[in-house]
């Protein structure tokens, strides 16, 4: 019956998706029929239509996709993981921390974006680590206090920008305006740099999500599995903050509303959780395009704050 009910709903969000790939590619301030979009993106052509399609649309829809699946997956496996349903790349600072880094690539040239963008995640899991002194049970705190660190460092790099400030702070909203293929290449490798793993350790997760010592009394390596995870999920994460900017609470919400719907093994709360992120995050960057192209980071921040409260306030400390 479960494996049933799984699979219905796995059908149900890859019609909504396709659903809204449709209207987004199709809808915008140039309407283009759904029968020309599937010819210009089948044959190669240099007419107006085609570049809106192939160079615009397309990239942008690709790239809401998998970012939304991509930190959403990040949230799954840094809740089970750490088993804390409060975490997730914005709340331990692995998104602040790669902001950082992006910020000061975007000082220094944007060829360095993305390299400075990962060393700035891992020096924020780092950082959050050695505050949190290893203990699982500190580590939200932790990621506040290297988040209030990582944002008091970007507040003093925006003041130095300069004629830079407008793209740093327009960076640091979050959003898919201006997205190429470049980042959509930039995104899918962040997504297999935490699928593959979070696939491959999902029964350690499973046992790790019950609590401290549970796994190792089933022969498995806690200290190594977390460590290898939470490399992996902060330079997949890395990837597409390098590309977009933060867009926080997404990897927080999604996986509990895959966990409500179809319970906590990773297996399938992994595929799960990536479609859900992948619709919820691609019909926000709707809504942020129809609101006169707001930054869709500003959408999830007001939506997933009331979500993170209430998680809150559902946990005692």
């Amino acid at each position: 019956m479960r494996s049933k009910k799984y699979n219905k709903q796995i059908i149900f969000l890859l019609v909504i998706l396709i659903l809204i790939s449709i209207f987004k590619i199709t809808f915008g301030e140039w309407k283009i029929p759904l029968t020309e979009v599937i010819y210009f993106l089948f044959h190669a052509d240099v007419s107006p239509e085609s570049v809106v399609i192939r160079s615009v649309r397309l990239p942008r829809l690709l790239c809401s996709i998998g970012t939304g699946g991509l930190l959403s997956v990040a949230g799954a496996v840094l809740q089970g993981l750490l088993a804390n349903p409060l975490a997730e790349p914005y709340t331990l600072g692995i998104a602040s921390g790669a902001a950082f880094g992006a910020a000061l690539g975007i000082m220094s040239g944007s060829f360095m974006i993305m390299p400075m963008a990962l060393m700035g995640a891992l020096f924020a899991l780092f950082l959050t680590g050695i505050i949190s002194m290893g203990g699982t049970e500190k580590i939200i705190l932790a990621g506040v206090i290297s988040n209030s660190i990582l944002s008091a460092g970007v507040t003093f790099i925006k003041s130095i920008a300069g004629d830079k400030i407008g793209a740093v702070v327009l960076w640091l909203m979050g959003s898919f305006s201006g997205a190429g293929v470049k980042d959509v290449y930039a995104t899918y490798a962040g997504a297999v740099l935490i699928l593959i793993p979070a696939f491959i350790f999902a029964p350690a997760l499973d046992a790790m999500s019950l609590g401290r010592d549970r796994a190792s009394i089933l022969g498995i390596n806690e200290k190594f599995t977390r460590i290898f995870l939470l490399i992996f999920t902060s330079t997949g994460v890395a990837f597409a903050v390098s590309s977009f900017g933060i867009i926080g609470f997404v990897g927080l919400a999604v996986p509990h509303i895959s966990r409500n719907l179809i319970g906590a093994s990773h297996r399938k709360l992994i595929f799960h959780s990536f479609l859900t992120g992948a619709c919820i995050l691609s019909m926000a960057d709707c809504a942020a395009q129809f609101l006169g192209e707001l930054p869709v980071g500003v959408l999830t921040a007001l939506t997933g704050g009331p979500f993170f409260c209430w998680i809150l306030s559902k946990r005692h400390y």
